[in-house]
């Protein structure tokens, strides 16, 4: 296994520790920052979040650089990515911290996507990540981590800077969603 895809295996091994930060209560209280009032283990787990999510870059850049490019990291990059991406947004439910519905059209989104894949798979093609599901993925992680943060950035300036990227978010999931469909419909209408 080359050293992108461990790069991307680790991103999948830091979810579970995310997890726990994100919902066990370890009664280590809060911190004010900027304004904000974050709980520590809320803190901890944004940071884990965040380096989990760098690592999405990191893995693709080596893999590029190094002409590393395999369909095991094209299949695991955006399974990496979906798996955190789906683990922070149904934890923030949990907490009522993002809005069930938005997480259902983004899980659906994925499901969709993940489930195109596999049928292409099936016929020996590889659906590569496109530039719109790449925006996706960034647009997700900053609402993720705008979230988790407790709107630290803006609070000051009570701009509702996380509100903002769930509908961006959400929009970009849409629409890259259509796009992967659009461009691949021949797999859809191939595979009857």
């Amino acid at each position: 296994m080359n050293i992108p895809n461990q790069i991307t295996i680790s991103r999948i091994l830091l979810i579970p520790v995310f997890m726990v930060f994100l919902l066990v209560d370890f009664g280590w209280g809060s911190f004010a920052l900027l304004g904000a009032d974050i709980p520590l283990s809320h803190f901890i787990a944004a940071m884990i979040f965040i380096v989990a999510a760098a690592t999405d870059w990191l893995d693709g850049y080596y893999a590029r650089r190094y002409n590393m490019v395999t369909n095991m990291g094209k299949f695991l990059d955006p399974l990496a990515d979906k798996l955190l991406i789906t683990a922070a947004f149904v934890g923030l439910v949990g907490l009522d911290m993002f809005p069930a519905w938005a997480a259902v059209v983004i899980l659906s989104r994925e499901f969709a996507v993940t489930g195109l894949r596999l049928v292409a798979s099936g016929s020996g093609e590889v659906i590569a990540a496109s530039i719109w599901g790449k925006w996706k993925t960034v647009s997700q992680i900053v609402a993720a981590a705008a979230l988790l943060l407790h709107n630290v950035i803006f609070e000051l300036a009570s701009i509702p800077f996380d509100t903002v990227m769930i509908y961006i978010a959400v929009i970009l999931t849409l629409y890259s969603g259509i796009d992967y469909f659009v461009k691949n419909k021949h797999v859809l209408t191939e595979s009857q």
